[in-house]
């Protein structure tokens, strides 16, 4: 868990990943979508997902959807860390060792 703290912590030190984050906790939602209620970039909004499925925070899927158009929907995965000074120092020794 170590290592993945970094990358975990990494990736949530982004604010529009926070907003995200934020708005997936209510439901299941596809780019676009996303990206109008968050009033970002489409491509921006790829990109952060992209990076948060990466650390195992969202999980992405294709569907389909009535005229045939395949749609990436994402959805936030269950995830709990708990943060103290030994989980930063097995973090940091993990960094060290790279």
């Amino acid at each position: 868990m170590s290592s993945d703290l970094v990358g975990v912590l990494a990736a949530l030190a982004s604010p529009q990943r926070l907003r995200l984050i934020a708005a997936l906790a209510s439901g299941s939602n596809y780019v676009s979508q996303l990206a109008r209620e968050l009033q970002l970039s489409r491509p921006l909004v790829h990109m952060h997902l992209r990076r948060l499925e990466e650390v195992g925070l969202v999980v992405g899927r294709m569907e389909l959807s009535a005229d045939g158009k395949a749609m990436r929907f994402f959805d936030v995965a269950p995830f709990a860390y708990q943060l103290t000074p030994e989980a930063i120092q097995d973090a940091v020794r993990t960094m060290e060792e790279k």
